[in-house]
């Protein structure tokens, strides 16, 4: 064979071996390619897979185009795994944490933390916040290596910051709740406490976690009641109730509790959550007001409230058995002139021996309760007949005839009137036989006093005439029934006309005239006496200005103040007001207030006077001699007049005059001894008249002189007094 053969045949030979090693390799690296692109598509599926179970979502952020690209994994049909991915130029970050994100990515690309993490708030597609959990890494840097992108994932956790912030909240809550709570396990173990059941017992948290809750347990209750109670709270799941426990230092306390099973979060273990409040204090009070209640705190007795229980279970008794109650009313006579010169102090010192004093006479069978003031009952069961009250109210008020001694040196006399109503006689419901009763005793009073009367139906109609009174001072003034009548004052040293005393009148169309006595006490009471002496103030004001208008230029107008009017209201500056509104001088206003009066807040009285002397107004003392004070206490207030009280004036100059007059002699030497001016009052008679002169009387007053007269008819009196023949010839009464 030619040699150019063997070379072609080499060369072919050579082709074939390249060609089939072309051939191998590219079959190999088809293969490699093949493995490499499985590979891929395997760790692609796992990536795939772990983002889908971890729920998370791969990100990256474009730091210069500020772009966010987002691969999510969701579940596609046939059960395989899709990518989606979205960018998002609009990246909404909640505008309370992008401040913080902002923050955190600048200094992860400033290099000062390893990780770019942040939890914040996304908007959703739907629109609402997501909270999520992002965390990344850069994956692009220019050519100064500053970091242009980043990448990582996020994770939702919405869920999950709600649960962390209802555990803080929950934890927040029990640090800061005032009641005391207890977690235990089902055997009564402590798990934890908050902070106030460590103020309520004393115990710090280390020192009870893990022992018994039975340490607290207190000797007020045995062990049986506390053993019960955990049996209750294992087999119904609750327990609540009151339960005394003890203080770390011994001290007892009691508590409102509630115990409730639940069960631990994450597990099956039963926990016990005890809330406790301390309500010892709060018992505490309960049991005084349920006292003050029912008791009366000067004299421990019965009150009204317990008075009105009892007498209703009398009545249901009495009614039941067949038998009779009665009920004694009893009111200390004149125990307001004792309490006004005495002091309240000592008056309820009186009260309180009183009250000591009617529990002895009455027995410890029966129900001693006061109701106010110096009103007391009495109430007597299982009577047979009613003339068993009598013989009880007449012990009572033989009880009284003792004085009662205040000190060494001092004792004084009280004495009770006493009304009585019979179940069933007289009433069937205890309102109305405490009202027949009261009734009864205003009888007893009018009768003379230290006495006592059982209730008839003829009572009932001056108890009638008393409220209707009372409701017509309501409106009095509105209606326009009341009148001023004025009894001229002469001077016994020139015989002039030196003043006149307003003299309040009441008509009223449905009930006729009602005396002053009778209505005054009333309004004073009521409070009606407020608006009623205003008007007899202005009245009498205006009534002086149309006389300084007429000619009548020296008259002083004397108006009567009523206690309440002066300890009650703002007496000076109502006085001012009216004043100045008619007119009308200071100098020619006197106030006339009873000594009683002044006596009952001597302080607050004499603040009052000097506010009138400092308006330029005379003050006189009404009724002199029927009270309790005395010139010397007397000569410290800024008074101007003393007037003898009617009752020391109608003896004089007869065969029986003598205390009367010495009395009268007495008192005008020595109010004329402290600079004052002396009115006798109710004069009407010539040797009255006579008597008074001799004994350098200053002024006279009474019938004798002039009855009391409407405004127009006394005007014209005094006009005509200068040609009258002065005291010669008076007019009848």
């Amino acid at each position: 064979m030619p040699l150019s053969h063997y070379m072609a045949l080499l060369i072919a030979l050579l082709v074939l071996a390249i060609a089939v090693l072309l051939i191998v390799g590219r079959r190999r690296r088809d293969r490699e390619h093949q493995a490499h692109a499985s590979a891929l598509r395997e760790r692609e599926d796992t990536l795939r897979l772990a983002l889908w179970a971890s729920n998370e979502l791969y990100w990256q952020y474009d730091l210069d185009r500020r772009e966010l690209e987002s691969t999510r994994i969701l579940p596609a049909h046939g059960g395989e795994l899709e990518l989606r991915h979205h960018l998002d130029r609009d990246h909404a970050i909640h505008p309370d944490d992008l401040p913080l994100v902002v923050e955190r990515l600048r200094n992860y690309v400033q290099g000062h933390t390893p990780m770019f993490l942040s939890e914040h708030r996304v908007r959703d597609t739907d629109g609402t916040w997501l909270w999520v959990r992002a965390r990344g890494r850069s994956v692009g840097r220019d050519a100064d290596g500053r970091v242009t992108r980043i990448a990582g994932t996020a994770r939702n956790v919405t869920d999950i910051q709600r649960q962390e912030r209802e555990r803080r909240i929950a934890a927040e809550v029990m640090r800061n709740m005032a009641e005391a709570v207890v977690v235990t396990d089902d055997d009564f173990r402590v798990v934890t406490v908050n902070p106030a059941f460590t103020r309520m017992s004393g115990y710090d948290v280390d020192e009870i976690v893990g022992r018994e809750a039975s340490i607290l347990n207190s000797g007020q209750h045995d062990a049986a009641y506390y053993e019960a109670a955990r049996r209750t709270a294992r087999d119904a799941g609750v327990w609540s109730g009151e339960m005394w426990q003890r203080r770390r230092d011994g001290h007892e306390f009691l508590c409102a509790m509630q115990a409730t099973a639940i069960r631990e979060p994450g597990g099956q273990r039963r926990l016990f959550v005890l809330v406790a409040t301390d309500i010892t204090d709060r018992r505490r009070i309960e049991q005084e007001l349920r006292y003050l209640a029912n008791y009366d705190t000067l004299t421990n007795l019965p009150n009204r409230t317990l008075l009105s229980e009892r007498l209703s279970r009398a009545i249901v008794r009495a009614r039941r058995q067949g038998t009779r109650a009665a009920l004694l009313f009893l009111d200390l006579d004149r125990f307001k002139d004792v309490n006004d010169s005495l002091g309240h102090a000592t008056g309820d010192r009186i009260l309180r021996m009183a009250a000591q004093r009617l529990q002895q006479a009455a027995g410890s069978t029966h129900t001693v309760a006061r109701i106010g003031g110096d009103e007391f009952t009495v109430l007597l069961e299982d009577l047979a007949d009613g003339c068993e009250a009598d013989a009880c109210a007449q012990r009572l008020i033989e009880a009284f005839d003792e004085p009662l001694r205040l000190d060494d040196r001092q004792e004084i006399v009280i004495t009770p009137s006493i009304g009585i109503s019979v179940y069933p006689d007289h009433a069937l419901v205890p309102t109305d036989l405490l009202k027949h009763a009261d009734t009864a005793m205003y009888q007893a009073k009018s009768a003379g006093r230290r006495t006592f009367l059982r209730y008839t139906d003829a009572m009932d109609s001056e108890t009638r005439r008393r409220a209707a009174i009372v409701a017509a001072l309501r409106r009095v003034v509105e209606r326009g029934e009341l009148s001023l009548a004025y009894q001229p004052q002469v001077s016994l040293v020139d015989g002039r006309i030196t003043g006149v005393e307003a003299l309040l009148r009441w008509h009223s169309p449905e009930l006729g005239d009602i005396p002053p006595t009778q209505f005054i006490p009333l309004a004073e009471e009521g409070g009606t006496i407020l608006a009623i002496g205003e008007w007899v103030l202005r009245e009498a004001c205006r009534t002086l200005a149309d006389w300084r208008q007429a000619g009548q230029h020296d008259v002083v107008m004397a108006v009567n103040v009523s206690a309440v009017q002066l300890l009650r209201s703002d007496l000076p500056r109502i006085v001012e007001r009216v004043l100045r509104e008619t007119a009308v001088e200071a100098r020619h206003l006197e106030l006339e207030l009873t000594e009683s009066m002044l006596m009952a807040n001597a302080a607050l009285a004499a603040e009052r006077l000097q506010t009138f002397r400092r308006l330029g107004v005379s003050i006189a003392v009404d009724d002199f001699g029927t009270g309790y004070s005395s010139l010397a206490y007397l000569r410290r207030l800024p008074i101007t007049t003393l007037k003898i009280d009617k009752a020391f004036i109608d003896d004089l100059g007869g065969p029986s005059d003598g205390e009367d007059a010495a009395i009268t002699t007495t008192v005008i030497a020595m109010a004329h001894s402290l600079g004052l001016q002396v009115i006798a009052e109710g004069v009407e008679s010539p040797q009255q008249l006579a008597f008074l002169r001799q004994h350098r009387c200053d002024v006279v007053q009474g019938f004798w002189l002039a009855r009391p007269m409407p405004a127009g008819e006394c005007l014209q009196f005094l006009r005509e007094w200068p040609r009258r023949a002065a005291l010669a010839a008076p007019p009848a009464p």
